[in-house]
């Protein structure tokens, strides 16, 4: 394996439904995969960033993060743009982590309806 680098990797999901307990496990259910499909751990981890779109009010998703145990990373929340025919009830996230795995062996993750986002990774 080579040496490990800074690397980003994104992903998203989507509510079914504007509620604190639904976020929680469907960022929880993301953040999972994203670390579980790159072989990340808690101390690998640099930040995560996540946004969430304007009809997204029942909690901030870094509360998932927090919640699942995350506790020595920086966490920031922000608002998505407002663009028209976007994808209701979205949250994203952005992971700085270390990783040896090269920019290609990355594994991005897109969950239920944000699937579309990204039609061209593997699962």
């Amino acid at each position: 394996m080579s040496e490990a680098r800074v690397r980003a990797l994104r992903g998203a999901t989507t509510l079914d439904r504007d509620d604190r307990e639904h976020l929680i496990a469907r960022t929880q259910e993301l953040m999972a995969a994203v670390f579980a499909r790159n072989e990340l751990v808690e101390d690998d981890l640099i930040s995560i960033v996540f946004t969430a779109t304007d009809d997204v009010h029942a909690a901030f998703p870094a509360v998932a993060a927090r919640e699942a145990g995350i506790t020595h990373v920086p966490l920031l929340c922000a608002r998505e743009l407002e663009v028209e025919g976007g994808i209701p009830r979205c949250v994203r996230i952005l992971v700085h982590a270390y990783t040896p795995r090269t920019a290609r062996e990355l594994r991005h993750v897109y969950l239920h309806d944000a699937r579309q986002l990204r039609t061209d990774l593997p699962e």
